[in-house]
């Protein structure tokens, strides 16, 4: 039975920290990988991106696996996080043995942040160790094939994309040959999700499943919208994360493939994309659990697609299970509603627009 979710590669588990009240607006996501670790490569394409250990996953390097990704909310501030999950795997012998103890290990802890600094009401409210450690934990504490929980949680608590409530998103598939791939994004993109004549979010267009909005609606939406542009001007410093993933056996170069075209589903969702002020950073896992054929020289190609597929749909899923948010140091909502307070704030997809549009 799978649950759509990035978890349906069996042995990856997901866990969120999510901080919000007294001036917080921000959060962390771990993506815990198998005990011994998953192949893991990244493919970084925003200008502006914060990292942290992405050198070790160039094909090129030592390293071939990581134990977890990271990823968070806080800017470069927030890749603190990554410590309290380093620190987590090494009370658990877990990383890359470096001494003749056993305990002596390094645990490789790739990370990327996203910009929501200052989004609760107080700049310096950011992810630092304990809330990795945190997150870590939630991730452990999980089943496996566990349901991901979605919109304004972990890292996608103070996302935003453009003047709307962006958020956490995941969606999986199976192929004909029974690989597993999947996709976790943080939607916080300085480009928009919507189309500007009609309101239908990019990554439905493209999904082909698209009911329209009466026009009276997409009017109404797009002067909040407007409303909460100007609130919130000037344009933020944004990044759209992702971590795609699949069962398959994959090296270190395959996985870095995997990576880059998955950045094709962001730029079927979001536009523009891939700016100077984004920091769009995909991260791809292998656990390697089933083989790829070997008689077929582009059996890879499935995977590829889907993986951009994938990262699509988990986009659009963001945007949609996001709440809306009621101002600076207000609460993220949980998309029943509220609104905008003075000072801030962004309205959710589904508040603007309902139901009315697409499918899962």
């Amino acid at each position: 039975m799978t649950v759509d979710a990035l978890t349906d590669v069996t042995g990856l588990r997901v866990g969120h920290a999510t901080r919000t009240g007294d001036g917080w607006l921000t959060g962390t996501t771990v993506v815990l990988a198998p005990e011994g670790g998953a192949v893991t490569a990244v493919d970084v394409r925003g200008g502006g991106p914060g990292t942290k250990e992405t050198d070790a996953l160039d094909p090129r390097n030592v390293v071939q696996k990581a134990e977890a990704v990271v990823l968070t909310g806080g800017s470069a501030y927030g890749l603190d996080a990554a410590s309290g999950v380093m620190a987590w795997l090494e009370e658990r012998g877990r990383g890359v043995r470096v001494g003749p103890d056993p305990a002596h290990v390094v645990p490789v802890v790739p990370a990327a942040c996203v910009f929501d600094l200052g989004r609760g009401g107080d700049f310096r409210a950011r992810p630092d160790a304990a809330v990795g450690r945190a997150a870590v934990e939630a991730a452990a504490a999980s089943g496996i094939g566990a349901p991901v929980p979605e919109g304004c949680v972990g890292a996608g608590t103070g996302a935003a994309v453009g003047p709307m409530k962006g958020g956490v998103g995941t969606a999986s598939t199976v192929l004909d040959s029974g690989i597993t791939v999947a996709a976790l994004v943080v939607a916080n993109a300085a480009g928009s999700v919507t189309d500007p004549e009609t309101g239908v979010l990019y990554g439905e267009l493209f999904q082909g499943r698209v009911r329209y909005p009466e026009a009276e609606v997409h009017e109404a939406a797009r002067a909040r919208l407007a409303e909460s542009a100007a609130r919130n001007a000037p344009p933020p410093l944004n990044t759209t994360l992702a971590v795609v993933a699949t069962d398959a056996g994959l090296s270190k170069a395959q996985a870095q493939k995997l990576a880059g075209t998955a950045h094709d589903g962001i730029a079927r969702a979001v536009r523009p994309v891939h700016l100077l002020h984004d920091g769009d950073t995909v991260f791809a896992l292998a656990t390697g659990a089933r083989a790829l054929d070997a008689t077929q020289p582009l059996a890879l190609n499935d995977i590829l697609a889907a993986g951009a597929d994938v990262v699509t749909r988990a986009i659009v899923r963001a945007v949609r299970a996001a709440g809306p948010v009621a101002g600076k140091g207000g609460r993220a909502g949980d998309g029943a509603g509220g609104g905008e307070g003075e000072g801030g704030g962004w309205p959710s997809y589904t508040e603007l627009y309902g139901e009315l549009q697409g499918a899962r």
